[in-house]
């Protein structure tokens, strides 16, 4: 049973002054996680850009997702066949603008049969899903 992190899940686990930290934090010391990479790239773009309130260093980041990331995750790729497939399914779930990356987290989620995906954004996941994603679950 694999279950899907998507990156809010991911940054809370992180920072501790996140309401949601402990319950996110219980979900990645659970085993058989996965997450896309480009996750990655969101949680440093959360990190370091300040939207939290604070602003880590890029190399404080960096440290912080190979120590306490990487070791716990499977990195599921997404080929352009792949994202080519998700945008062209897009329409007809109701995606525009930056909702596609959204969409394809779950479609990452569905490439690694995940039976849930977390995250803290249940609402924008719920509205995108289609018939045989995952199930959209907040970290409890």
């Amino acid at each position: 049973m694999t279950l899907y992190l998507d990156s809010s899940v991911l940054v809370a686990a992180l920072v501790e002054d996140e309401p949601a930290h402990e319950a996110c934090l219980r979900l990645l010391r659970r085993k058989n996680l996965a997450t896309w990479t480009h996750a990655l790239a969101e949680v440093f773009a959360t990190l370091t850009g300040g939207r939290l309130g604070l602003r880590v260093p890029s190399a404080v980041a960096a440290e912080l997702m190979d120590a306490s990331l990487l070791p716990r995750l499977q990195l599921i790729e997404l080929a352009a066949a792949d994202m080519i497939g998700a945008v062209r399914e897009s329409e007809a779930a109701g995606v525009r603008g930056g909702a596609i990356f959204d969409f394809l987290h779950l479609a990452a989620a569905r490439r690694a049969a995940a039976t849930a995906v977390y995250t803290l954004n249940t609402r924008h996941f719920v509205a995108l899903a289609r018939k045989g994603d995952p199930k959209v679950e907040q970290p409890d």
